[in-house]
């Protein structure tokens, strides 16, 4: 199994790098993306936009680094799904249903990093192994 130790990075890269791509073009789109936001109903548009704009950069990069991965995919996952629901509930367009279950898979893989954790390549690997180090130095 030690060959495969990549592949916790590469799925944390093509998860967090779709979100991170999305939260940047959010910025360059703000008065089209409040506009959806108000087209489909939920309050406080420029509050929601904020907020995916939070989620979606700022937990690319935690995917990406593999910092607090567990907790930004889980936040993540709950994320995609609130998407799902909201934006893409109109199954009679074809488009709107490959988004709802796109947003679905991703979710599904995102729980897989919340349960497994973000693997060896990752800066939550390094700190757990630094304060192991620390702690068994210290018992010496």
């Amino acid at each position: 199994m030690e060959r495969y130790t990549f592949l916790p990075v590469l799925g944390r890269i093509l998860l967090g790098f779709p979100f991170l791509m999305s939260g940047l073009s959010k910025l360059g789109a703000y008065a089209a993306t409040v506009g959806y936001i108000t087209a489909v109903g939920l309050p406080a548009p420029p509050l929601a936009f904020a907020i995916s704009v939070i989620f979606e950069i700022g937990g690319g990069l935690l995917l990406l680094s593999g910092f607090r991965a567990r907790s930004a995919s889980l936040a993540l996952a709950a994320f995609s799904l609130a998407t799902a629901v909201f934006f893409h509930h109109n199954f009679a367009d074809q488009n709107q249903m490959i988004h709802f279950l796109k947003n679905v898979m991703m979710a599904g893989g995102l729980l897989q990093i919340t349960y497994f954790g973000a693997g060896a390549f990752s800066l939550d690997n390094r700190i757990a192994r630094t304060s192991t180090h620390k702690v068994s130095v210290a018992n010496a």
